[in-house]
């Protein structure tokens, strides 16, 4: 009986460090983001789309929401299949929802950051570790089968990495000096609109129909992560040479 009683209160330990976690990563990243939009625009250091200057807001708004989207699903690949990772860890929604949380908070922070040059980090050093972050993730839902504080950390660090990644992606195109907030946020709800896509696809097609099975472990995620994993690692050489 005082096994259950501790195995309970364990629990809840647990469940109040994710929570302390979470509303610790929310308060950073209100901070962080409220300095970035107070700043003035004094130095345009993002490349500028001048097409879009002159546009109304609501064509700005679609035109950054697209892109967005797009930039998940279908052409982000391995951000995709980072997510993936994230869901297969258990089959609770909530441990995907922890998860996904902490990456979108991280990934918000440095594409604002890195829009506004304040944080910054060259491509041959951000993919590279894209790809590692795949791979940790993946190996580690073979290890693991419970969601840890450490993963949650993990996830939000990782975070940060794919967030220089969709800030390169963004300059690319460029935003309008005088919409910039809001085509930089219309930008990552496009991109949060493509990670749920993803995680509906996987939950509502592999976890919730086959979570049950004696087999689901080692017939479903195990050789999806080690899958995953082989994919990150050849990313990984190839975005070193």
């Amino acid at each position: 009986m005082r096994a259950i009683n501790n195995y309970h209160i364990r629990n809840r330990n647990q469940i109040k460090s994710f929570k302390l976690i979470i509303q610790s990563s929310l308060i950073r990243y209100c901070i962080l983001l409220s300095i970035v939009l107070s700043a003035p625009y004094l130095v345009f250091a993002h490349t500028v789309n001048l097409a879009l200057e002159k546009a109304p807001t609501h064509d700005v708004v679609l035109f950054y929401l697209k892109l967005g989207i797009a930039h998940i699903v279908p052409m982000g690949i391995d951000h995709i299949l980072f997510v993936i990772a994230l869901c297969l860890l258990n089959n609770k929604l909530k441990t995907i929802l922890w998860q996904a949380t902490a990456f979108t908070v991280a990934h918000s922070i440095t594409l604002a950051l890195s829009m506004k040059s304040i944080v910054t980090l060259p491509s041959d050093i951000v993919e590279p570790l894209i790809a590692l972050s795949i791979v940790f993730v993946a190996v580690e839902n073979i290890l693991i089968s419970e969601l840890k504080v450490w993963r949650i950390l993990i996830v939000f660090l990782f975070g940060l990495i794919h967030g220089l990644g969709f800030a390169a992606a963004l300059n690319e195109i460029g935003l309008p000096r005088n919409k910039f907030f809001t085509s930089i946020i219309s930008f990552n709800a496009g991109v949060e609109i493509g990670q749920i896509l993803v995680i509906l696809f996987v939950y509502l097609l592999i976890i919730f129909p086959l979570c049950n099975k004696i087999w689901y472990k080692k017939g479903v995620v195990y050789p999806i992560s080690m899958l995953i994993a082989f994919i990150g690692v050849y990313w990984t050489f190839l975005r070193l040479m």
